[in-house]
């Protein structure tokens, strides 16, 4: 990879060679490619103006707009480091998170800088505050007026080295504690790079981006972004009619979507006979994507468009990829209960499979690996993973592995194995793993037996008791259809059907729920914990 910050030049390099060319779209305005490197150089030198520098560190939590782009890249571009941290993790957990990044400075809307005097964010260490528009008595200074006091000019201060942290960016905390991933610009810019080669992104494309952080790279990728008007901490409750009319009027030609929002953006248009003739490829990540919702998303397609499930995680994106063509034809090829086909590594990712275990690994050892086609923990290195949490040390000691040779192994915690071909198959989170006293069942196996059946929207298995004597108990959430079904008669049959796979050994009992409580960024991931809880409270009950 070449010793540059890539994203910075790039920005410098579309304003010199289409200044007109529009950079930006949404329902708050529009940017072109010369007016976001204007506007992010007098970003940059106001902030620096105010001490953002070196390395200091600066909360943002501003609508997906032109606001927080200028903002992300004035930061960048003055050597400050954007605290990047979903709004919808919750108060609590929003606070821990502040609390933990210590930033110096807090950027935000009106109602986020109302939150913060209310709840107390960042109470100890922010000194600087600024408001996303005009000023706001007595909260902070006003984005606008601090940008129109600077010059448009390009900073003469040098850029930041390779790896110099980029951004410390929060995971979701859906699949254990929020944690501040360390963004170095090697790291930021390998990303970058690697899905530009893998998807054929070309410079002239549009990107409908639904999740924000991904629209960092579109100066890199010369492609125009657009965020759509919806909550972007709700996908799921987006409104579909709304979505697919931008689609159409910006003639987007790539976009992300969580499963939840391909679901409720699919059934619709499949109701309406819409079609989507722009779209040249869907991504899809976050959690495992129905097949449902792949065959009615390609149906709104254009032949020869691919839907893209890659996987990966905050720390290490992307590891692998698979499109809905070869997961649709693996589906009449392999049984169910072999779990979620990821697809092969992209090149520059390693991935090796490791024994399980709960332990901190000091050391890598060749010996930790385990043979194609055994389940284990998939750990991954490249110059897209992260090395290192902030201010994490137990949480390092977990999730890596350092080599002799400098390498540094990210632990996934994720199960699965790698067939004979090469690809690499998801079995379920370690920490969803049930272990009982004949062995151990993994999450995605045994589900994907139980959604087989028509009446079963989505299934999560959990263990009662403790380890290694739990008692497997399949949840279930039916369909909206499905409600009212004799619950009794559907428990004979799903206890029937799985009991001919051996990934559901020992499953006797099953609960149904009303509806699963789901992760906020992708509206799709199952909060297990939460769900665990609760069927134990269901079992002791009955």
């Amino acid at each position: 990879m070449p010793e540059t910050t890539g994203i910075l030049e790039s920005l410098a390099k579309r304003a010199a060679e289409t200044p007109a060319l529009t950079a930006l779209n949404s329902p708050r305005g529009s940017l072109t490619c010369q007016e976001v490197e204007a506007q992010s150089n007098q970003a940059a030198r106001a902030f620096r103006r105010l001490g953002l520098k070196d390395g200091r560190r600066a909360a943002l939590l501003v609508t997906p707009g032109p606001e927080m782009i200028v903002i992300a890249f004035g930061l960048i571009k003055c050597g400050a480091v954007p605290v990047m941290i979903d709004p919808g993790i919750g108060r609590k957990n929003f606070k821990a998170c502040i609390d933990e990044a210590s930033p110096e400075a807090f950027f935000g809307i009106p109602a986020a800088h109302l939150g913060r005097v209310l709840l107390g964010w960042g109470k100890k260490s922010v000194k600087i505050n600024i408001v996303a528009g005009t000023s706001f008595p007595g909260i902070g200074y006003g984005l606008s007026s601090l940008l129109r006091r600077e010059s448009p000019d390009s900073p003469d201060w040098i850029l930041p080295a390779p790896d110099d942290t980029a951004a410390i960016v929060f995971t979701s905390g859906s699949t254990g504690p929020s944690k501040g991933v360390i963004y170095t610009h090697r790291m930021f810019l390998a990303e970058a790079a690697m899905q530009k080669e893998q998807f054929g992104i070309r410079p002239g494309e549009v990107d409908l981006a639904t999740f924000p952080l991904f629209a960092l790279f579109d100066p890199f990728w010369e492609t125009t972004t657009v965020f759509p008007d919806m909550d972007f901490t709700r996908p799921g409750k987006v409104n579909p009619r709304k979505l697919i009319a931008t689609i159409n009027k910006y003639s987007a030609t790539h976009m992300f979507g969580s499963p939840a929002l391909l679901n409720r953006v699919s059934l619709y248009g499949e109701k309406n006979n819409i079609k989507l003739p722009s779209l040249r490829r869907v991504f899809s990540a976050g959690a495992p994507v129905p097949l449902s919702v792949i065959k009615r998303t390609a149906g709104l397609l254009s032949p020869g468009a691919k839907i893209h499930t890659p996987y990966g995680a905050t720390e290490a994106l992307p590891v692998s990829t698979i499109d809905h063509e070869e997961l649709l034809r693996l589906k009449e090829e392999v049984p169910p209960g072999s779990g979620t086909c990821i697809g092969r590594c992209l090149p520059g990712v390693t991935l090796d499979i490791i024994r399980i275990t709960d332990d901190p690994i000091s050391a890598w050892d060749d010996s930790l690996l385990v043979e194609d086609g055994t389940v284990g923990e998939f750990t991954v290195h490249g110059d897209n993973v992260s090395k290192q949490y902030y201010r994490r040390p137990d949480a390092d000691k977990l999730a890596k592995i350092p080599s002799a040779d400098g390498t540094v192994r990210h632990r996934m915690g994720d199960l699965g194995y790698r067939d004979s071909e090469g690809r690499l198959w998801f079995c379920g989170r370690k920490s969803h793993r049930v272990t009982t006293s004949s062995g151990e069942l993994y999450s995605v196996m045994a589900e994907g037996v139980f959604n087989q059946h028509p009446a079963v929207f989505r299934s999560a298995l959990a263990g009662i008791g403790r380890v290694p004597d739990q008692a497997p108990v399949m949840c279930i959430e039916l369909h909206k259809k499905a409600r009212g079904i004799n619950l009794e008669k559907l428990t004979r049959e799903l206890l029937e059907l799985s009991g001919e796979y051996a990934c559901c050994r020992r499953i006797e009992k099953i609960l149904f729920h009303p509806g699963f409580p789901v992760d906020i960024r992708h509206n799709s991931k199952i909060s297990r914990e939460k769900l665990s809880l609760w069927a134990e409270k269901e079992t002791r009950g009955k």
